[in-house]
């Protein structure tokens, strides 16, 4: 099982998520269902980044892969347990 490893950017919001998206996408049908967001130089997340996030753990649960999201700062990580996505995502220091 290889993971591939992104570092989501400083601000995760609509354009960003776009291209991850884009990016995503196409990797899921190349075959990559295992991956680690490394969350260490992000600031700030909007809902259409959490919704990317969803929709990759939806495609990579559906192929038995895996999400890991490593590095989250404080703030970044309170979006994600106010949103109670943090019950979802296999969040990790």
């Amino acid at each position: 099982m290889s993971e591939f490893k992104f570092t989501i950017p400083e601000t995760f919001a609509i354009d960003e998520a776009a291209d991850f998206r884009e990016k995503t996408n196409q990797m899921v049908k190349d075959g990559t269902h295992h991956y680690i967001l490394d969350f260490k130089k992000c600031g700030f997340i909007d809902s259409t980044g959490l919704g990317v996030l969803v929709a990759l753990y939806k495609k990579c649960m559906e192929k038995n892969g895996s999400i890991k999201l490593i590095s989250m700062n404080d703030q970044v990580k309170r979006v994600f347990e106010l949103t109670r996505l943090e019950s979802i995502f296999n969040i990790e220091k």
